[in-house]
């Protein structure tokens, strides 16, 4: 047996399919049934997100979503799941510091069955980038649209539309690579900025509503089946058909890796 048929999906495999230009097709999870059928389909990436704030606990924001509510998750989809990578996002206020994040990381990893730990990031978060690095933590960087950061962001807008802060977030990129992120995340910026980004730093880039020049793309699995409590979000596509849940997800992870969506 392969170490990569006993583990699941790596980093170095991620780093494959994106220098042989095979798209990346990432899903959400938060429960061991949703995992299976997502791991079963195909899907190369699980994000436990903090998302589940909004669409398990209905709550308005990520804010509100503590360390025990990502382990808990964590724990569920990464009992079940076989082939997929599983990212777990850190959340609010959990990396405020190199001590902090290191601590928090260990238990999504050692508790939650973690894979790679999401953060959202500038470059002023690199020399927490490095640390966890150092220490064997994979690390994906969020970059953009940063929803921990809503309320000081004052909603949920499109970044990097002007010169200054588009140069800003594609250093951020740069800064975030050299420190030993190995993989972006890019939510909600300009199709321009994402392919810049793309073409510039040499770690696979995840786009959500950032277009199609992506090494792979992300939805929030309640937004593909069109069971988001409230309003969803513009760049989501509902892929729920006869077919049911399964097809569903083969059908988004089809059109991701042909390149159809996003369109």
């Amino acid at each position: 047996m392969s170490l990569q048929a006993e583990y699941g999906l790596g980093v170095s495999e991620l780093y494959a399919m994106s220098k042989r230009g095979e798209k990346i097709a990432c899903l959400t999870a938060y429960d061991a049934s949703f995992a299976q059928v997502l791991d079963q389909a195909g899907v190369d990436i699980i994000l436990v997100g903090d998302s589940l704030g909004m669409v398990i606990q209905g709550h308005d924001s990520t804010v509100s979503v503590s360390m025990e509510d990502m382990i808990y998750h964590s724990a569920c989809v990464s009992s079940i799941s076989k082939r997929a990578l599983i990212l777990v996002d850190m959340p609010f206020m959990s990396y405020s510091n190199i001590e902090q994040a290191l601590f928090n990381a260990t238990r999504l990893m050692q508790e939650g069955g973690a894979q790679m730990v999401k953060l959202e990031a500038t470059e002023r978060q690199s020399e927490i980038v490095a640390e966890m690095s150092a220490c064997g933590i994979p690390v994906c960087a969020h970059l953009g649209l940063r929803p921990q950061y809503i309320h000081k962001l004052g909603g949920y807008q499109r970044q990097g539309q002007d010169s200054e802060s588009a140069e800003q977030i594609l250093q951020d990129a740069i800064s975030l690579e050299k420190a030993g992120a190995d993989l972006l995340l890019v939510e909600c910026i300009t199709h321009t900025l994402a392919a810049k980004i793309q073409q510039t730093v040499s770690i696979p880039v995840i786009g959500i509503g950032a277009g199609k020049n992506c090494d792979g793309q992300i939805l929030v699995l309640q937004d593909i089946l069109g069971i988001t409590p409230g309003k969803t979000p513009s760049f989501a596509k509902n892929y729920l058909n006869e077919g049911g849940i399964q097809a569903a997800v083969q059908a988004y992870i089809a059109e991701v890796k042909s390149g159809d969506f996003p369109s």
